[in-house]
């Protein structure tokens, strides 16, 4: 028999090692002992799976619900416990406790090792297959913990129930639960290493949640791998054509007449991806969609990142989505936060009643803009979580990418700290070692087990290298956002025209540097928020010229060279600024301007991919050359882009005033005809159809600008207009 104090243990849930007690074991005299911890039971017997037989009833041992009784002969049958419960029902239940270990000893020496590139196969909620019994595997990381258990409906969310086996290689606890299947809710019960039970946890391994307020994880299946593409490869690399649509996928589109809810995967699959199509975007970028518990975050401060929303449906259909998108041409890049993670009770913060995920100092530990805890990177199991994350998404779904979100904030100790409230590294200084590792870590990963697929740092400092490969000293990524670019022409854009001409160089400042990374040129969400207003907005100017300039505007960033990203609204200027909990103003398309603005954009993007001028040398200065940077006193500009092969030119000239300029002579490349391509002022778009007669101008052999020919052109008031060379 059981000793008594192991019998009370078991019943106070303070047992630190279950298996040992529970379950079927053999006594030295060819007996077997069975016990069973069955709260509200008030009868235990074993029967044999095969024929029903029942092998013995057990007795109580202990009024909480422990039975035991020891069998005369050795146990060789599989067998279930039918159990009478207090209340006269009656349940038939497989044993968790008589079966082995689930996780095998490469996964634990993976784990133990912080190694593991997938650590998301062997931890979480794993259906599977023991002993051919169909049920789920359960494992959590959670080395200070004294006992962790695995609560749902199939126990009543009583974590007395089913404690776990601690495999003590690597601090992770598991169990098998037969029967638990698909669809099943669940959480994790914990008690620190003072034996204090915590708040009952979401697994962060979770591939599934429950749509907020609830918290609880939900059973679900891995998804199948996707395999790479080379199709997929091609259209993310760095000279392929690259304009992506941001996304907010609960504001996008509402059904107002359906309480105003949010539309499901399928219905984006439908709605979204051919809108996107049609206006000529490459890319869908989507604001975060791991599970988190606040709309107001806007998937910013996520709980569940292995876990797609539930706010769309469930994972299955967000792997459609993607399938739907690339069918359709189009890429998708998920914004992806590996930063920070809010301290909601149900979340990783104190996980296992130590700083288990974060740091334990709050100098190091804490965010002080958002409220948030700051993942200790430094720790093997957490960037194994975080790398682990990063690989999920891009192999199980398929996307094409990840935004990687603050990563400013990830780089330096000190970001948004004063004095004394950070930690400098082991050097003295005040870079996070342990992030840029990370960061490395991450994208050679990436680079190594998924080669088609992209990531993209949002950086807002001088950081060197952050698009070059790790081999050179670089952090890795593919592309970088350019803040400086963002902040320094829309200062200038919002400028009075008339003051423009002091102000020339927020314009051209950024070819200084455009060629020191892979740039981005970002007018994403964060512009049009917390009292920025709108693109439209930012405008001066009466009406038609708050257009004229918005116009002028997106013709001068399709021309600069960089990949290209809008988001959603601005491309049929959004008058509003906008609200995560609305949908797009749609509405506005009924007015002939915003409608215009819609036609540029598209026009925009599929000049874009048209023209191997625009993309195929973003980040070669090869593929530019200024015509005139200089001419500030007429607040125009002018350069040409150029492609791979010999005569892919294009000639990019801005005129940020609303006067007209005629007759102003350009230094072009080559002789022959220079058509014009697109002009922002067209009536088409709700511009005044100014320009050069014809659209056509025809170079003279006369030297400007230091090119050998030069042709001369009518600009319209606050317009971009390009021109293509034909011999």
């Amino acid at each position: 028999m059981v000793r008594a104090d192991d019998v009370e243990r078991i019943c106070s849930g303070r047992h630190g090692d279950p298996f040992s007690v529970l379950g079927p074991h053999r006594q030295g005299n060819g007996r077997t002992s069975m016990r069973a911890f069955l709260p509200g039971a008030d009868q235990v017997l074993v029967v044999a799976t095969l024929t029903g037989q029942v092998l013995a009833t057990l007795a109580c041992r202990h009024s909480a619900g422990f039975f035991e009784r020891v069998l005369s002969a050795a146990l060789k049958v599989a067998y279930r416990l039918q159990v009478r419960w207090q209340d006269g029902s009656e349940s038939l239940l497989e044993d968790p406790y008589r079966f082995g270990p689930a996780l095998g000893d490469m996964d634990l020496w993976l784990l133990a090792e912080g190694s593991h590139l997938r650590p998301f196969e062997a931890l979480g909620a794993r259906l599977c297959i023991m002993d051919s019994v169909a049920g789920t595997r359960f494992a959590v990381w959670a080395p200070n913990a004294s006992r962790v258990s695995v609560v749902g409906d199939f126990n009543h969310w009583n974590g007395l129930r089913h404690p776990m086996r601690l495999r003590r290689e690597c601090g992770v606890w598991e169990i098998f639960l037969p029967a638990v299947s698909d669809g099943a809710p669940y959480k994790v019960e914990l008690c620190s290493a003072d034996g204090a039970v915590l708040a009952q946890r979401a697994d962060p391994y979770a591939l599934r949640a429950e749509l907020r307020p609830a918290t609880a994880s939900i059973v679900a299946p891995l998804p199948a791998l996707v395999p790479g593409s080379e199709q997929r490869r091609s259209a993310n690399a760095l000279d392929a054509p690259m304009s992506i649509y941001e996304v907010h996928l609960g504001s996008w589109r509402r059904v107002v007449e359906d309480h105003n809810r949010w539309l499901d995967w399928d219905e984006l699959a439908q709605t979204l991806v051919p809108y996107a199509k049609d206006m000529g975007f490459t890319h869908l970028e989507l604001l975060p969609i791991s599970e988190h518990p606040f709309d107001g975050s806007w998937g910013y401060q996520p709980v569940g990142i292995y876990a797609p929303t539930s706010r769309f449906g469930a994972p299955e259909g967000f792997s459609r989505f993607v399938q739907h998108c690339h069918a359709s041409g189009i890429g998708v890049l998920l914004d992806w936060v590996p930063a920070h993670f809010p301290t909601d009770a149900h979340g990783l913060a104190n996980f296992d009643g130590s700083h288990l995920y974060e740091y334990a100092d709050p100098r190091e530990g804490f965010h002080n803009d958002w409220n948030t805890l700051i993942y200790n990177l430094g720790r093997t199991e957490v960037r194994n979580f975080l790398v682990g994350n990063a690989l999920y998404w891009l192999e199980r779904f398929g996307v094409d990418g990840l935004r990687v979100d603050a990563v400013a904030s990830m780089l330096y100790r000190d970001y948004s700290r004063k004095p004394g409230e950070w930690i400098p590294n082991i050097h003295g200084g005040r870079e996070n070692l342990e992030a840029i590792d990370f960061l490395k870590r991450m994208n050679e990963v990436v680079g190594g087990q998924r080669p088609q697929a992209v990531t993209l740092a949002e950086e807002s400092t001088a950081f060197p290298a952050v698009s070059r490969p790790t081999y050179s000293g670089g952090l890795g990524f593919h592309y970088k956002w350019n803040m400086g670019w963002m902040h320094d022409t829309l200062q200038y854009m919002a400028r009075d025209p008339v003051h423009r001409r002091h102000h020339h160089g927020e314009m051209t400042f950024g070819l200084v540097y455009a060629f020191n990374e892979n740039f981005v040129l970002p007018l994403s969400h964060d512009e049009v928020v917390h009292g920025k207003g709108s693109m439209l907005n930012k405008m001066p100017g009466d009406r038609w010229q708050q257009f004229a300039n918005l116009r002028a505007y997106y013709g001068f960033m399709f021309g600069h060279p960089g990949k290209k990203l809008l988001f959603m609204g601005c491309e049929f200027a959004q008058e509003r600024e906008w609200n995560h909990d609305r949908s797009l103003d749609w509405h506005l398309l009924a007015d002939p301007l915003h409608a215009g603005m819609q036609r540029l954009v598209r026009d925009l993007n599929h000049l874009l991919q048209s023209t191997a001028a625009l993309h195929q040398l973003d980040f070669v200065p090869g593929g530019f050359d200024w015509i005139d940077r200089g001419d500030a006193s007429r607040s125009l500009l002018s350069f040409i882009r150029r492609g791979v092969d010999e005569g892919s030119w294009l000639v990019v000239v801005c005129n940020f005033t609303p006067l007209p300029h005629t007759g102003v002579r350009l230094g072009v490349p080559a002789g022959g005809n220079w058509r014009e391509r697109l002009n922002t002022d067209s009536e088409h778009y709700g511009g005044s159809n100014a320009g050069t007669p014809w659209g056509v101008a025809q170079a003279e052999a006369r030297a400007s600008h230091g090119k050998p020919w030069s042709i001369v052109v009518n600009l319209p008031p606050l317009a971009t207009v390009m021109f293509s060379w034909t011999a």
